[in-house]
């Protein structure tokens, strides 16, 4: 069991220059790192207003699922930008390059 209030939040920054502040105002609780999970990632997000959770980019080996907690992030796709709030959430299948 873990009480997700036991993690500390961290700020990563893991673009190379000269996007390496791309992820300022991001931060995440790595649950599933503090769970021993080592074949699905697991975190929670938090983003200051006008943040960006990563640039964007897709997966050839794992998939993605975003849930909202609280907020209204938009989500930036391929396709379109769409307002999510509490309750929705999204998927990315790994492969086809559904840039997210």
């Amino acid at each position: 069991l873990l009480d997700p209030e036991t993690i500390e939040w961290q700020s990563r920054q893991p673009y190379p220059a000269p996007y390496d502040n791309a992820l300022a105002g991001r931060a995440r609780r790595a649950l599933g790192d503090a769970l021993g999970l080592t074949q699905y990632g697991v975190n929670l997000g938090r983003l200051e207003p006008g943040a960006v959770s990563s640039l964007r980019h897709w997966h050839t080996g794992e998939d993605v699922f975003v849930l909202v907690i609280e907020g209204t992030p938009t989500l930036v796709t391929n396709d379109a930008e769409q307002v999510l709030g509490p309750g929705l959430a999204a998927g990315f299948p790994a492969l086809p390059a559904t840039g997210h």
